[in-house]
């Protein structure tokens, strides 16, 4: 197979070299990429057989690249970083998929299954990937110690963030813990109406009963959480701009 390698890292690009090289497959590498860009011309160019794709590249994501490509009778492996967003689209639309830093084992997986699946079934998976991507924002995907769970943002009451660990809270009372700290949500929180009133807090502004001006929050389920000095500010004005809303 006539491989091409999408990746902005040279270093990763170089790793998968090498351990392409070590695995017996029919895999020729043709190409390295760094960016979008680069890769459509590549692609158009060369026609490859398989792309190993970055999610994120300098100048776009993998989806700005298959938008942009001409020829798409080629089979993908995604490459990405353990995040959360990524990882939900793709497992989502089931498609094939390495993580960083590349494993061999998983490296050999994902070639033995890709080498089986038809190409238009492949690109069913990949609109699904898109679709959920670019449109699921509502919802959030913790990674748990034994299973995945699907969280409604619309649904999640707080956060509590304590020793490298976040509690989610949800209005039906359930409790979601991950080994992960507040930090790595907080962008895509921030996004769906949260705010974050202390360091180890995060919260839903739509279940805010009430605040006192001597600092503490008052949720709908009577929780009391406090505001920091530094944040007392930002978050009063939050507040009071959610509640003219």
């Amino acid at each position: 197979m006539k491989t091409l390698l999408v990746e902005d890292k040279a270093y990763i690009r170089k790793g998968l070299l090498n351990l392409l090289g070590q695995i017996e497959t029919d895999v020729e590498v043709i190409g390295e990429c760094a960016s979008v860009k680069e890769a459509v011309v590549v692609a158009n160019a060369c026609k490859p057989d398989l792309i190993f794709l970055d999610i994120n590249l300098t100048d776009g994501n993998a989806f700005d690249f298959l938008e942009q490509t001409e020829h798409l009778d080629f089979k993908i492996i995604f490459i990405t970083a353990y995040e959360e967003y990524a990882l939900k689209a793709l497992k989502i639309g089931a498609v094939d998929y390495i993580l960083k830093p590349v494993d061999i084992k998983d490296l050999e997986i994902a070639l033995n299954k890709v080498k089986s699946l038809h190409v238009e079934e492949q690109k069913q998976q990949i609109q699904t990937v898109k679709s959920v991507w670019n449109n699921d924002e509502s919802k959030l995907i913790l990674s748990l110690h034994d299973s995945f769970q699907v969280i409604d943002l619309n649904e999640l009451m707080y956060c509590e963030s304590d020793k490298g660990y976040t509690s989610f809270f949800c209005s039906d009372g359930k409790k979601h813990v991950v080994s992960k700290t507040l930090k790595t949500f907080e962008e895509q929180l921030s996004a769906a109406n949260f705010i974050r009133p202390h360091q180890s807090f995060m919260v839903n502004l739509a279940f805010i009963d009430k605040y006192d001006k001597s600092g503490v929050i008052h949720l709908k389920n009577s929780k009391k959480i406090p505001v920091s000095s530094r944040k007392k500010e930002q978050f009063v004005t939050a507040f009071l701009n959610r509640n003219i809303d």
